[in-house]
């Protein structure tokens, strides 16, 4: 994969950005240290390279009622590339599902699932995970508290 070079203005547009997506041009300017064209051409290029993907407001769960947090590891029963193409379109139709990562591990994938209770979780858990395709085993672990969860780039 080629990957564009970006040099300190560019990561300070994406760390500012990471703080604050709805800042304005001129206040991201004066932030970064350049003028108002500048920094709008900056940012349209990074858009345009696929380094910024979009904007979207943060949505406190907690506030919706969406606090039991459970991670789930999964087993299957078929690694080759047909069976994880098949897994992975599934995982993504469940919207409970919030991240899913394939693992390099003693188990294929890690789910983080964010539900209301854990009555709620079962259920996912039942109809819709343990069913998915090539699912041989499943293990749970509910987190109590999320101590940190942050999505700014620190390697910026």
């Amino acid at each position: 994969m080629n990957y564009p070079a970006l040099d300190g203005f560019d990561r300070k547009i994406l760390a500012v950005l990471g703080e604050d997506g709805r800042i304005s041009i001129a206040d991201l300017a004066r932030k970064i240290g350049l003028t108002k064209t500048p920094t709008q051409a900056r940012l349209k290029r990074l858009e345009a390279e696929g380094i910024i993907t979009g904007y979207r407001a943060m949505v406190d769960p907690i506030r919706l009622g969406l606090d039991h947090v459970a991670f789930v590891e999964v087993k299957l029963d078929d690694t080759r590339e047909a069976a994880l193409r098949k897994f992975n379109a599934a995982i993504a139709r469940i919207p409970e599902i919030e991240q899913a990562h394939m693992m390099a591990s003693h188990f294929d994938y890690l789910l983080k699932v964010r539900t209301q209770s854990m009555s709620a979780y079962r259920a996912v858990l039942g109809e819709k995970i343990s069913s998915l395709p090539h699912v041989a085993s499943t293990s749970t672990y509910v987190a109590m508290q999320a101590v940190k969860e942050d999505a700014a780039l620190a390697a910026l």
